[in-house]
């Protein structure tokens, strides 16, 4: 079943501008390289992007790909959406929290990305959440219809879907102003003296390391707040965490904790990788979510048990 975005009432949201300031690692690199890291578009769409002049850099229009950029260029693309159909996949399972008329709460498994990228066009959330809710394809983001916020291919856990384009502004919007409560399950390498604490630090992309996220000056503001529900000693010292988002960054749990000496158990991107418990993804779940129904106005929460990959590793840690 393929479901195709036309033009028309959706053209209006198929438009997106990226900016980005060219970091020092990617001084003199050739701004093909860099509009795909930006945008996490292929090579192909890449070019059409360049030739279709959606490409500037210090607001000239890029006409060659090969053009060179330099640290603090400012890179900005227009992703005028002519999008591809987006496939729907009723073979994708999903384990649904809740679903009404305008919202829908998935328990989202690890491994499963959320909307189509680089290396993932149909086996995705999306595919399976457009098999089921087709009417979705109306509202929000042509190749992220529905999707209000995110969760990494290796987390797992609570995700709201707006059925509707008046729930999806209101998701939205609650999200912008920090109405939603998201609280997240991390097991760390670290041992905490205090009980609670928060991480306030702004996050962009590193400097030495362009595919990854840090705390930097120069990031937006990010804020998570966190108490320590569990201390274990062996077979290293780690500790057991209730994380809750003030905001809503991209890799925001794992940046803030690996910035405070304390990465998530499993999260090879930022130093949470131990010989000691292999695993296949970081140790990082999300399980709680609360929000104001966006048209009966009541306020609704959700918990998620911990899946049992993460309670067969929390077993072996005494």
């Amino acid at each position: 079943m393929w479901v195709a975005a036309t033009r028309g009432h959706r053209a209006r949201s198929m438009i997106e501008t990226r900016r980005d300031i060219v970091p020092a690692a990617l001084d003199d690199e050739r701004i093909d390289r860099v509009v795909a890291m930006i945008t996490d578009a292929s090579r192909a769409r890449v070019r059409t992007l360049i030739d279709g002049a959606h490409v500037r850099v210090d607001g000239v229009v890029v006409t060659k790909s090969a053009q060179r950029v330099h640290a603090g260029d400012e890179v900005v693309v227009e992703l005028d959406e002519v999008v591809p159909a987006l496939r729907a996949d009723s073979t994708i399972q999903l384990t649904i929290v809740h679903e009404d008329d305008d919202v829908v709460v998935v328990d989202k498994p690890a491994g499963l990305v959320v909307h189509p990228g680089a290396g993932h066009r149909d086996d995705t959330l999306v595919s399976a959440l457009l098999a089921r809710y087709p009417e979705i394809v109306r509202t929000g983001d042509a190749q992220r219809p529905g999707i209000v916020h995110r969760l990494d291919k290796g987390t797992s856990g609570l995700l709201m879907v707006a059925r509707s384009p008046r729930a999806y502004d209101s998701l939205v919007a609650q999200l912008s102003t920090r109405a939603v409560t998201r609280s997240y399950t991390a097991l760390v390498c670290r041992s905490f003296d205090e009980r609670e604490g928060v991480v306030d630090a702004p996050i962009g992309r590193s400097s030495r390391v362009p595919t990854r996220m840090a705390v930097t000056p120069r990031g937006r503001a990010a804020r998570t707040q966190y108490v320590v529900e569990q201390r274990f000693a062996h077979p290293f010292k780690a500790s057991l965490l209730s994380c809750r988002l003030e905001s809503g960054r991209t890799h925001q749990i794992r940046v803030h904790l690996a910035a405070i000496s304390a990465p998530v158990l499993g999260d090879d991107r930022y130093g949470g990788r131990r010989v000691q418990v292999p695993m296949t993804r970081p140790f990082l779940h999300a399980a709680r979510l609360g929000f104001v129904h966006p048209v009966t106005g009541d306020t609704l929460e959700f918990t998620s048990p911990l899946p049992s990959d993460l309670v067969a590793v929390l077993a072996s840690f005494t």
